[in-house]
C-alpha cells in the first residue's frame, strides 16, 4: 500500500479518529472484535450465573447469548456497509434512513438515547467490576482503582481514537486468552483436580449440573435476548464493522470472535460453579473462591493482570463509542472545524468518565440499570433491523412499534428488589418482560407493514441507492 508523504487533512484525521475505515483485516480484526466483546464482567457475571442463577444451563445461556450477539454482525454488519458505505454509526443510519415524517426525529433521538444509556451503564459496570476486583484481590479503595484505570484508558483513547483502541485490543486479547486458561487451570489444580472441584457440587446442588434445570434454562434464554438486543446498540461494534477492510473481513472477524468467546465465557462460568462446592455463590464467587484457596502471589498477579486487560479492552471501546455518537452529530449539525470537533470529542470522553468513576467508587450494583437498558434495546431491536431490508418500513411504524414493545415489556418488568412491578400473571419475570418487548414490537412492525402494503395508495418505498450514494 502506497503511503502519502503529504500531511493528512484535519478532516481525514477526524475520520480516522472515528472510524479507521477499511483499515484492518485478518487476525487483528478478529482480535479487536473479541477483546471489545469481553470485559471485567467475565470474572463476575458468568461465575454468578453458574453459582446462583441455574448452574450449567445458565452458563451455557451466557455463552450462547454472548456468542450470538457477535455472530449476528456476520449478517447485519456487511448489510449496513453495503447500504451506507460512508457511514459511522447506527444512529447516523437511523437519521438518514428515516428522514421523512413527523416521527423521524423522535425515532432518531429514541435510538440515540437507548445507545447512550446502554453504553454508559456498561461503562459504569465495567469500572465497578474492576474496582471491586482490585479491592477483593489487594484491598485497593474503590475510588482509587476506578480513577486510575479510567485515567489510563482515557489517555491513550483520547489521543489515538479508534486506531489506538484497536491496537491495544490486539495486545489485550493476546493477554486475556492465556491468562484465563492459566487462572482456570491453576484453580482446578489447587482444588485437587476436576473430580475434587465438581464432586461437592454434585453432592450439594446436583440441579446446578443438570441440563434439564428449568430455572437455568429460563435464565439462559433471558440472557440470549438481552445480550443480543443490547449489543446491536453498542457503537463499538459498528465502528469495527466499518474499520474492517471489506465485507468478507467483517464476516470472518465476527464469526471467529463468536467462536473464540464461547469457551472463554464457559471457563469463567465454571469457576463460579466450582465455588458452590465450598458454599460460595454470588457476583464475587470467583474472588471469594481464590481467597479460600489461599493462592500464590504469582497467581494473584495473573488474576489482576487478567482483570485489567479485560476491563481496558471494553472501557476504551465504550469511551470511543460514546464520543463517536456525539461526533457524528456535530459533523452533521454544525459548520465547526474538524479540529475543534476533535477537541470536543476528547472533552466528551472526560465528561462521561467523571460520573462513571463516581458510580464505581460507591460499589453500587448496576445490574438493575443494565436490565432496564436491555429492555429498551429489546423493544427497538426488530424495528431497526427490519429497516435494513424492507423499503416500506416507516419512521412512525418503527417508533410506535418500539414504544409499544417497551410498554408491554414494562408490564412484566420487576422492581429493583425483583418483585413484580405490576400484579399480573407472569409479572416480575425478566424472560417474560424481554420476550414480550421483542414479540410485541415485531408483531406490530410486521402487521403495520402488511396493512400499508395492501392499501390502495401504498407509501413511497425507500430507495437504498439514494442512501448509498450520499456522502454523509
Amino acid at each position: 500500500m502506497k503511503v502519502s508523504k503529504q500531511p493528512m487533512a484535519m478532516g481525514q484525521v477526524l475520520e480516522d479518529y472515528m472510524a479507521s475505515r477499511n483499515q484492518i483485516g485478518g487476525a487483528m480484526a478478529m482480535a479487536t472484535v473479541s477483546a471489545s466483546a469481553l470485559g471485567a464482567w467475565v470474572l463476575f457475571s458468568p461465575p454468578e450465573a453458574g453459582s446462583a442463577f441455574g448452574g450449567l444451563t445458565a452458563i451455557l445461556g451466557y455463552c450462547l447469548g454472548s456468542a450470538t450477539a457477535v455472530f449476528v454482525f456476520v449478517f447485519i454488519g456487511p448489510r449496513l456497509r453495503q447500504i451506507m458505505p460512508w457511514g459511522h454509526s447506527l444512529n447516523e443510519y437511523v437519521k438518514h434512513r428515516f428522514s421523512q415524517g413527523i416521527f423521524a426525529q423522535p425515532l432518531y433521538w429514541l435510538t440515540v438515547g437507548v445507545m447512550l444509556l446502554y453504553m454508559f451503564v456498561y461503562l459504569a459496570a465495567e469500572l465497578t467490576a474492576i474496582a471491586q476486583a482490585l479491592q477483593l484481590a489487594v484491598n485497593v479503595p474503590l475510588f482509587v482503582s476506578a480513577l486510575a484505570v479510567m485515567a489510563a484508558v482515557f489517555l491513550y483513547t483520547a489521543y489515538g481514537g479508534l486506531k489506538a483502541t484497536i491496537l491495544t485490543d490486539v495486545v489485550q486479547f493476546a493477554l486475556i486468552v492465556p491468562l484465563l486458561i492459566v487462572c482456570f487451570g491453576a484453580t482446578v489444580h489447587l482444588m485437587g483436580g476436576f473430580e475434587a472441584a465438581f464432586g461437592p457440587v454434585a453432592d450439594k446442588s446436583p440441579a446446578l449440573l443438570s441440563l434439564g434445570n428449568i430455572d437455568g434454562l429460563r435464565f439462559g434464554a433471558t440472557l440470549v435476548i438481552a445480550i443480543v438486543a443490547a449489543e446491536l446498540f453498542n457503537q463499538g461494534n459498528w465502528q469495527r464493522v466499518y474499520a474492517c477492510r471489506d465485507d468478507q473481513t467483517v464476516r470472518r472477524a465476527f464469526l471467529g470472535s463468536s467462536l473464540v468467546i464461547l469457551p472463554m465465557i464457559f471457563l469463567a462460568g465454571l469457576l463460579g460453579l466450582m465455588a458452590v462446592g465450598l458454599g460460595i455463590s454470588g457476583p464475587t464467587a470467583f474472588f471469594d473462591l481464590l481467597k479460600d484457596l489461599n493462592i500464590s502471589t504469582g497467581l494473584l498477579l495473573a488474576v489482576i493482570l487478567l482483570a485489567l486487560a479485560l476491563v481496558m479492552s471494553s472501557l476504551d471501546t465504550l469511551l470511543n463509542g460514546i464520543s463517536s455518537v456525539f461526533t457524528a452529530d456535530l459533523l452533521r449539525l454544525s459548520a465547526t472545524q474538524p479540529g475543534r470537533i476533535l477537541t470536543i470529542s476528547r472533552v466528551l470522553m472526560a465528561v462521561v468518565g467523571i460520573p462513571a468513576v463516581a458510580i464505581a467508587a460507591q460499589g453500587y450494583s448496576v445490574l438493575y440499570l443494565f436490565f432496564i437498558a436491555d429492555l429498551l434495546c429489546a423493544a427497538l431491536l426488530f424495528p431497526i433491523i427490519f429497516s435494513f431490508y424492507n423499503r416500506y418500513h416507516t419512521a412512525s411504524n418503527a417508533f410506535w412499534s418500539s414504544l409499544m414493545g417497551m410498554a408491554v415489556g414494562a408490564l412484566f418488568f420487576p422492581k429493583p428488589d425483583f418483585s413484580p412491578l405490576f400484579n399480573l400473571p407472569g409479572g416480575g419475570d425478566l424472560l417474560n418482560s424481554f420476550a414480550a418487548a421483542v414479540v410485541t414490537s415485531m408483531v406490530l412492525t410486521l402487521l403495520w407493514n402488511s396493512i400499508n402494503n395492501y392499501k390502495n395508495n401504498p407509501i413511497v418505498p425507500f430507495n437504498y441507492s439514494d442512501l448509498k450514494n450520499r456522502q454523509g
